[in-house]
């Protein structure tokens, strides 16, 4: 699959060097275009339909989180390249999809491509179509504990759970909900086994539900009853492994 990319650099050394390991090792990543500052990189980005920002943190006028602020929607993978490994958690936090160091490992550089390409891969064969998951629904139950006793839930019936604090809210294909004191982190270990995925945070979802996935920094996913759920960078991979 080709990756239809750009490099942003303000040092002309270094934007040579990375564009000759992409031609040499990673020849499906297409550059169509260097450069060297925010406002240069802004006019790149919102020009072209990119799958893939190579992206230095330190640059005149502004940053790489500058640069990303100012785009706003972002729908392709960013690969920061850097000196300085400060940067990372910021990286993170800014959905990076890969942080490599300079002076880059050639290694590195073509599994941070291989990464990127994966995922990309699997979005386009995801893209506008209804999803099916490889395997079918494990049929099971959950209890949930109350006052009196607990309560069995099939599994199956479960839309998704969303985080509130230390509790979680369970939503039903019945369209009714349950608050649970019990943290999103102890339902996604009870329905490991039970197709559910942990899109973001504060969401656990059905896989069986999901009907759309829509791109962007993250993309999100669609659930059978229309609720759209964002979907964290870090969680993509392994969302997008359920499905064929």
């Amino acid at each position: 699959m080709k990756l239809k990319a750009i490099i942003v650099e303000d040092e002309h050394t270094s934007r040579d060097i990375l564009k000759n390991y992409l031609t040499r090792y990673c020849p499906n990543v297409q550059i169509l275009g260097e450069a060297e500052n925010v406002e240069e990189a802004l006019v790149l980005i919102r020009n072209n339909a990119l799958d893939l920002v190579f992206l230095d943190v330190e640059m005149p006028y502004g940053n790489a989180f500058d640069l990303l602020e100012k785009v706003g929607d972002i729908n392709f993978e960013t690969i920061f390249v850097t000196a300085y490994n400060q940067y990372a958690m910021e990286a993170l936090n800014a959905h990076a999809s890969y942080y490599l160091m300079k002076p880059i490992s050639i290694d590195e550089l073509i599994k941070a491509v291989d990464y990127v390409t994966d995922i990309k891969q699997r979005e386009s064969a995801l893209q506008d179509q209804i999803l099916v998951p490889k395997l079918n629904a494990v049929a099971g139950k959950i209890t949930i504990p109350q006052h009196d006793g607990f309560e069995v839930i099939n599994t199956v019936d479960i839309l998704y759970c969303k985080a509130d604090d230390n509790y979680t809210e369970i939503f039903l294909t019945n369209k009714k909900k349950k608050l649970v004191s019990k943290t999103l982190k102890y339902f996604e270990d009870a329905l490991m086994d039970s197709h559910f995925s942990r899109v973001h945070k504060s969401y656990l979802v059905n896989v069986n539900e999901i009907v759309k996935y829509v791109k962007g920094k993250g993309g999100s996913v669609v659930l059978s009853n229309g609720k759209q759920v964002s979907v964290s960078a870090s969680r993509k991979a392994e969302l997008l492994a359920f499905f064929k």
